[in-house]
């Protein structure tokens, strides 16, 4: 027994010796990423903390996005009224046509040339020019859109392009350390650092879906349609928006999810669009007053405020002031909520409604349409 013990005894400082040999000779072996490429944030002797590596494995990806298009811009004080506005404008000698820019910032997500930016930022776009990191420019061309989401894909023809690396291993947690690259002002490719602040912010009356990753990482107008990467170099959002009262950073920026913007891509990749399920249904949040009307003792549930004619919910017979308590069986709490569940569901599945109608709960059948696609004037 004692002999076993000496043989396992030697072993273990046989590999152990291995161990620190190795370490020894290539230091980054035991830190290297899956990919062989090492981006974890790099600490000297010091104690100083850099993300360098993971922004070089990132920034070949991100592009400054630069659009133009003519609009009429009056020559005379026109009514303050909006119909009689567009009448005056129309008119011959009442206004110009005049070419202006915006700038943007957009991700390159596949090698062979598509590009995720946001909606906002080519919408009405005559022409769309993408310039990379490394001086290239060209020509890009709108794939389509899906403005309920503010996201929109190129496409670019160049060779031997670098496509960002989206975090599919694990979500993103409140606290984590965030980079945010963009064209911020049009001054160039610029990275700036914060921490993850908050996840699913919504109501915030910048998209119809919204379902926000909140920083304090600065971004500024131009970084819209940008990346939000990891410590390690992958794409974890597209920057979106910012709360300010003056056109500046506060700490306050929005980004939409890399996970949800990745679906939402590849549809738009595949089909030009996005196709979401719709009942054709205006729901309302059950504020205390409404309870109270309605004699309810809790506000879950959305009210349906109006209903329309021919869609899916008034042709299976649901009604303005029928309360949607669950959709398959899974409880509604609000409309944001209610649209959510009811987006990703196909076209002509059938969903379960449970219903409280006249004081009784009741279940209702309906066939989900395809949400009607809205283009902004």
């Amino acid at each position: 027994m004692r002999r076993l013990w000496l043989l396992f005894a030697q072993t273990v400082t046989v590999c152990l010796g291995i161990l620190f040999i190795v370490a020894t000779l290539r230091p980054d072996w035991l830190h290297s990423s899956p990919s062989g490429r090492s981006a974890a944030p790099q600490v000297s002797a010091a104690g100083e903390v850099s993300y360098a590596k993971a922004v070089a494995l990132a920034t070949p990806a991100v592009v400054n996005v630069y659009t133009s298009k003519k609009i009429r811009v009056p020559v005379v004080p026109l009514p303050n009224d909006p119909e009689l506005n567009r009448l005056f404008r129309d008119l011959p000698g009442f206004s110009r046509r005049k070419k202006t820019t915006n700038l943007g910032s957009g991700v390159i997500v596949r090698a062979d040339g598509y590009v995720l930016t946001n909606y906002h930022v080519i919408e009405a776009a005559d022409s769309i020019q993408v310039a990379l990191s490394d001086g290239r420019q060209a020509a890009a061309k709108l794939v389509g859109a899906d403005p309920d989401s503010d996201l929109a894909v190129l496409k670019i023809d160049l060779p031997n392009l670098s496509a960002i690396t989206f975090n599919s291993e694990r979500h993103v947690q409140v606290g984590d350390v965030v980079l945010a690259i963009g064209n911020p002002f049009g001054v160039g490719q610029t990275t700036t650092m914060g921490i993850v602040s908050a996840l699913g912010r919504n109501r915030l009356g910048i998209n119809i879906y919204e379902n926000f990753i909140q920083t304090d990482a600065a971004i500024n107008p131009g970084n819209s349609g940008g990346a939000l990467i990891d410590t390690t170099g992958r794409l974890v959002g597209i920057n979106t928006a910012i709360y300010s009262e003056n056109g500046g950073s506060l700490g306050i920026g929005f980004a939409i999810p890399a996970e949800a913007a990745h679906k939402i891509m590849e549809q738009i990749i595949a089909t030009g669009s996005v196709t979401r399920g719709w009942l054709g249904i205006e729901p309302q949040d059950i504020t205390p007053d409404l309870a109270r009307a309605f004699n309810l003792r809790q506000d879950d549930g959305v009210i349906i405020a109006s209903v329309l004619k021919n869609g899916p919910a008034g042709r299976a017979g649901i009604r303005v002031g029928d309360i949607v308590l669950k959709i398959n069986d899974q409880p509604v709490y609000d409309t944001i909520g209610f649209l959510n569940q009811i987006a990703p569901l196909p076209p002509r599945h059938e969903v379960t409604l449970t219903i409280l109608r006249g004081g009784r709960v009741i279940e209702q059948t309906v066939q989900v349409g395809t949400r009607p696609r809205i283009t902004k004037p």
